[in-house]
């Protein structure tokens, strides 16, 4: 058997919706050359050796929808572009990341073909591709693979380049809601969720609602006291001190036990509690005061740490910590029994798929050990149990034993101080009970609580903390969405896209259009380049000041880039013109069906991101287009410049919506009711020529303006001003034009 190989000729990366799926893909196009001549049955040997490095290959379904599916496919044969996808796709599953997507399919080059795999993050899933090509060869030839190493690759470029769990919890509680998201860095936990005015922002567990103030207050832990304090809230009794001296006086005020903290310290670091001499209280002192900008000390609480999440004013998750020891044996060092009895714990990692970290014998650690007598080194008697840690991990989900009068403590602390989101740490002995009548307190209110613990516990029942939090952002009744409207088909969409853009500024919204001319916001023209595109369409949708959005697309953008959004509420297709198109870059054919790229693949997906409240605007005279009734989602407003149109009358006699022209007056129709707007010659873009491209333009916006509920006024009013500068609606139109009832649906669409 002569050399064989695997070539990636290209990648292009859909950032949105595409010919594939609604989520971000990387279309890879593969060369499998003298491989198509042989499929996996033809290689001897070659899928045992496959499974063989990658087992979990057995999970994968395929076509067949059951586990084992795409083993079947090996055995029966199937070609290598195919393998590559399941490959790749497992070594990103093994690396930490949700399960992905894939698709492979011919193109019109004998042995090339364009592999569709999810994209979670470029980098990651580049890797993927690249080292699934390395290990099918190993696989082919015979030759060793290290996947273990792979893997650990892929999973450290997974924990710095994905989301971290915190804000991931967060970003899938808003897709179940189907609220946007879109991450704002490509490396970091930034995350907006919904689009234009209607956005919110969270970075991991922050919010754009959480008030800088507030977060500054948190990191004080003096005045976090004593603000909680003023308020009933019960505290432990301490002060802020300046030296090793004033430590152990303040201690010696407090009584002993006590805890030293740095003031504004995080994660638990320069944290000392149960101090009880000069000596620990001097070394506690040197280390915290290396951990913050000051040094507390308090008395000690006795009993265990406990972690209450508030949200919006309520308790939504609660998480006790533990006691750490280990058990001599006469033989081990302390080191060597945390390794064993300890760190072996699944659970325990250094990756943020664990929900225990290993215990290290750091400082806090040391001191404990001291205080029994030992070191990492010593070797306790067999039996002796050993103190390794006071309050490490913060494993064990305690939610539902949460007294009501503590919750109600918790909650009260995090709104003294501000915080829409707040880990509020407090310590006692039972929390099922009261706070007062065990001396417990609560002794620190924090900002961006981490949520993984309670996400992941290490014991107990995980809380959907991130949809607590989604749902503090949005109201019941809110989506996250502003008015969107796109726009694509051969010729005209462009026209359409500022007529409608024209409608919407009418009815008094801030519009932003992205078009081929540029980007515009309200009255002004602020890109003149080509925006006709995903970056131009993404802007609009990061623009707070954006109300209703228009966004215009070709088959390029759809093909080449993806939609910048992910639904609409009113997806617009113009025309489909094959010879006017210029696709041979993308492959694509007039026919072919499933196997191939084709005009219907590429358009239907402006139809495929419809909302199921929104609308389909189609062209009844554009066989093509109108064939695209059936797969939206929403409901279908056709348009014909001619109203005897078969699509057209047919769907009108099933009680639907459409606009045509009736004794050359534009007029919307259901059923047998009408609407009249004006008539064409009082329209300045269709002109005395009555072009029926213009004509069909100006049919698609009023439609688009009807399916989004403009009043009647607004739309007269869009047609006899289209093609004029754009005016002032206030001279156009009367404020009560302006908020009047939308549109009237004739009666057959009336509810």
């Amino acid at each position: 058997m002569t050399k064989k190989d695997i070539i990636i000729r290209d990648i292009i990366a859909l950032r949105g919706p595409n010919i594939w799926t609604y989520r971000p893909v990387f279309e890879a196009w593969i060369d499998i050359g003298e491989f198509e001549d042989y499929p996996s049955n033809k290689l001897p040997g070659f899928t045992e050796r496959l499974t063989t490095l990658l087992p979990s290959l057995v999970e994968h379904r395929c076509n067949y929808g059951e586990r084992g599916g795409f083993l079947r496919r090996l055995d029966e044969g199937t070609w290598i572009g195919h393998t590559l996808e399941h490959v790749a796709l497992e070594l990103m599953t093994l690396a930490g990341l949700p399960g992905g997507f894939g698709r492979t399919r011919e193109t019109t080059e004998r042995g090339v073909y364009k592999l569709a795999i999810r994209n979670w993050q470029d980098d990651i899933t580049r890797i993927a591709l690249e080292q699934g090509i390395a290990l099918i060869l190993a696989a082919v030839e015979d030759k060793p693979f290290d996947v273990a190493e792979v893997v650990n690759t892929l999973r450290r470029k997974v924990d710095r380049k994905y989301l971290g769990p915190s804000t991931a919890a967060i970003v899938n509680a808003a897709d179940d809601r189907e609220i946007p998201a879109i991450r704002l860095l490509d490396d970091g936990n930034l995350v907006q969720l919904g689009y234009s005015a209607a956005m919110r922002r969270i970075w991991t567990a922050e919010t754009d609602q959480t008030s800088a103030i507030a977060e500054t207050i948190s990191r004080d832990k003096d005045l976090t006291k004593e603000l909680i304090s003023s308020v009933g809230v019960p505290v432990p009794e301490g002060r802020e001190v300046d030296s090793a001296e004033d430590a152990w006086d303040a201690a010696e005020d407090i009584g002993v036990p006590v805890c030293v903290k740095p003031t504004d310290g995080n994660h638990g670091r320069g944290v000392f509690i149960d101090l009880t001499t000069r000596e620990e209280v001097a070394r506690a002192y040197a280390i915290a005061v290396d951990e913050g900008s000051g040094v507390l000390v308090e008395r000690s609480i006795p009993g265990i740490e406990h972690r209450l999440l508030v949200v919006g004013g309520k308790l939504v998750a609660a998480n006790r910590s533990d006691l750490i020891t280990v058990t001599g044996d006469g033989k081990s060092t302390v080191q060597e029994l945390i390794d064993s009895q300890v760190n072996t714990d699944p659970r325990r990692g250094t990756t943020e798929l664990h929900p225990l970290s290993f215990i290290r014998i750091d400082t806090a650690a040391r001191i404990e050990l001291e205080r029994q007598g030992l070191t990492g080194d010593g070797v306790p008697a067999a039996g002796r149990e050993v103190l390794i840690q006071r309050n490490a991990n913060h494993a064990f989900d305690c939610t539902d034993e949460v007294h009501p009068e503590t919750a109600e403590q918790a909650a009260l602390a995090a709104r003294v101080v501000g915080l829409d989101i707040a880990g509020v740490d407090l310590v006692c002995q039972d929390i099922s009970q009261p706070l007062a009548g065990q001396g417990g307190a609560i002794v620190e209110v924090n900002a961006g609580p981490s949520l993984l613990m309670h996400i992941k516990p290490g014991i107990g029942q995980p809380r959907p903390v991130g949809q607590a939090i989604v749902n503090n952002l949005f109201a019941a009744d809110q989506s996250g969405r502003v008015p969107l409207v796109g726009v694509t088909g051969t010729h005209g969409r462009n026209a359409v896209a500022k007529l409608v853009a024209r409608l919407l500024y009418l009815s008094a919204q801030y519009v932003g259009l992205a078009c081929s001319d540029g980007i515009f916001l309200g009255r002004r023209h602020v890109q003149k380049t080509d925006a006709a595109n995903w970056e131009g369409g993404r802007r609009l949708l990061l623009n707070r000041a954006v109300e209703a959005a228009v966004i215009e697309n070709g088959a390029g953008v759809i093909l080449g880039q993806g939609l910048p959004y992910d639904r609409c509420a009113v997806g617009i297709i113009t025309n489909i013109v094959p010879e006017d198109e210029n696709l041979e870059r993308w492959d694509v054919q007039p026919t072919g069906g499933e196997y191939y790229t084709t005009h219907r693949s590429t358009y239907r997906t402006q139809v495929d991101v419809v909302l199921p409240g929104g609308h389909a605007v189609l062209n009844a005279e554009d066989e093509l287009v109108a064939d695209f009734a059936e797969l939206c989602d929403g409901e279908v407003i056709f348009f014909a410049c001619d109203p005897a149109n078969p699509v057209l009358t047919a769907h009108l006699a099933a009680g639907k919506r459409g606009v045509t022209v009736v004794d050359n007056r534009i007029v919307l129709r259901a059923g047998g009711d009408e609407i009249r707007l004006c008539r064409l010659i009082d329209a300045p873009y269709i002109g005395k020529t009555k072009a029926p491209t213009k004509i069909a333009n100006m049919l698609a916006g009023v439609a688009a303006g009807w399916a989004l509920d403009l009043s009647q006024d607004v739309l007269t009013t869009g047609i006899k001003t289209f093609g004029l500068a754009l005016p002032d609606p206030a001279t156009v139109l009367s404020q009560r034009a302006k908020q009047a009832q939308p549109a009237r649906k004739p009666a057959a669409v009336r509810k």
